[in-house]
């Protein structure tokens, strides 16, 4: 959630009860706002993915760019889900999409992914606030390859949702991932 739409948020709840409170949940939003406009430092190694768009922290030309270190450096998750394209029950680890994109304190409605053959889909922002949506790196503790929907594969956790199991939901699990386009 952006920090205007928190404030928006708490302006909503105020009444003269409540104004203690939201003051010091307005200053816990800004102090969360300034981590979030934090530099984004350069990449070290080859750059896996970049978020562009509307976007308020960047480090390149191009937007804000993630070598697999800075990925990892923003917090692993770990989950297990069944997906169309792979048997048994995998495990996944990699970055939610969330905090990604709180880190470069994106705002939007659709995030446009594309992956390395240019096959670009438009996500609902919503998808990865309102669920733990896995920027994945790693299954069953290897690293993705490309060969094998890596560096990255947008994983849904599926089996823990069942409105995530709907067959209309399968062309957002982009694999090669390579970019985001904040919209």
């Amino acid at each position: 959630m952006s920090f205007t739409n928190r404030i928006r948020r708490l302006l909503g709840a105020l009444t003269s009860r409540r104004l203690g409170i939201a003051l010091g949940l307005l200053l816990a939003a800004s102090a969360q706002a300034l981590a979030q406009a934090e530099p984004l430092p350069a990449p070290t190694g080859p750059v896996l993915l970049t978020v562009s768009g509307n976007i308020g922290v960047t480090n390149s030309e191009a937007g804000a760019v993630f070598d697999r270190e800075m990925l990892y450096a923003l917090g692993m998750t770990e989950i297990s889900t069944s997906t169309p394209w792979t048997d048994g029950v995998p495990v996944f680890n990699g970055v939610l999409a969330r905090t990604v994109l709180e880190r470069v304190a994106a705002e939007g409605t659709v995030v446009e992914a594309s992956a390395l053959n240019d096959y670009t889909v438009s996500v609902p922002i919503d998808d990865f606030l309102n669920y733990d949506v896995l920027l994945a790196t790693e299954m069953n503790g290897q690293e993705m390859q490309v060969s094998d929907k890596g560096p990255i594969w947008i994983v849904y956790p599926r089996d823990d949702q069942p409105a995530l199991q709907d067959r209309r939901l399968h062309d957002r699990w982009v694999w090669q991932l390579k970019a985001l386009n904040v919209q």
